[in-house]
């Protein structure tokens, strides 16, 4: 069975990126029932620290451990990087989870929050990987995986102007998942790339891109049932518990009541 599949990772290191909140919490705390040693990256590690408690008083058999970085900021991810080679070995499952969306429309937006996106939802998704492969490598790990948590957004373009750069980011987010597959492939690996595109996910997410009005993205997730942070997590699980074998490229999710 699935616990069963995932044996074979108890005791590995896998870095989850924005693990205080939402999907990446509830990954980090998937991980770690499944005896995988987490590092749990965020800007601020409070609520993180907090989760590591959680997981400990409930006795999982892994651990999580918190660590504080800026993903926009390349040397905070390097020395990530760096930190988890001398404590933990290296990187088995890199999770490039944190991503966000800012209200900004092509007309009218502005610069700097189209910057964030890129930096956060394309760049720092680019170099862990980059950085997760390496680490794979010089261990001569063959059986690593990256995932990257796409969106709905990254397959069609939806009629929301505040969310039309968001979209292209996440349309870039998939076109590097089928790229590294190939690479992949070509290095001769055996390390598998997936990504998961949920539709509406019950987090924080809408609360960042309309910040300025509480109401609307408080109505985002009234509208309907939509899924929750845990049934990511389960797809993960899912993902990771797939035969050597088995490529899982992409699971598209949506909530049933979920219109586009």
């Amino acid at each position: 069975g699935r616990a069963g599949a995932m044996e074979r990772w108890s005791g590995r290191v896998a870095l989850v990126t924005g693990a205080s909140v939402g999907i990446g919490a509830a990954v980090a705390r998937a991980l770690v029932q499944h005896g995988m040693k987490v590092v749990g990256c965020a800007r601020s590690v409070d609520k993180i620290e907090k989760l590591a408690a959680e997981c400990q008083s409930a006795g999982y058999p892994g651990t999580l451990i918190p660590y504080k970085c800026d993903l926009s900021n390349e040397e905070e991810i390097l020395s990530m990087f760096s930190a988890i080679k001398t404590l933990h070995q290296g990187v088995d499952v890199c999770i490039n989870n944190a991503g966000l969306a800012r209200p900004e429309p092509l007309l009218s937006g502005r610069t700097e929050g189209w910057r964030t996106m890129i930096d956060v939802n394309v760049m720092a998704v680019s170099i862990c990987t980059r950085e997760a492969y390496q680490s794979m490598k010089e261990r001569n790990i063959d059986d690593g995986h990256i995932i990257n948590i796409n969106s709905m957004n990254g397959h069609s373009v939806v009629p929301q102007s505040v969310v039309h750069f968001y979209s292209a980011t996440k349309y870039a987010v998939t076109a590097l998942t089928e790229g590294l597959r190939q690479e992949l492939r070509e290095a001769r690996t055996h390390i598998r790339a997936t990504c998961i595109s949920p539709g509406l996910v019950e987090t924080g997410f809408a609360f960042k891109l309309h910040d300025n009005d509480p109401e609307r993205a408080a109505a985002t997730y009234e509208s309907i049932r939509c899924l929750k942070a845990e049934d990511m997590a389960n797809a993960v699980i899912y993902v990771l518990s797939a035969p050597p074998h088995v490529q899982i490229g992409d699971i598209q999710m949506r909530p049933t009541e979920q219109i586009s």
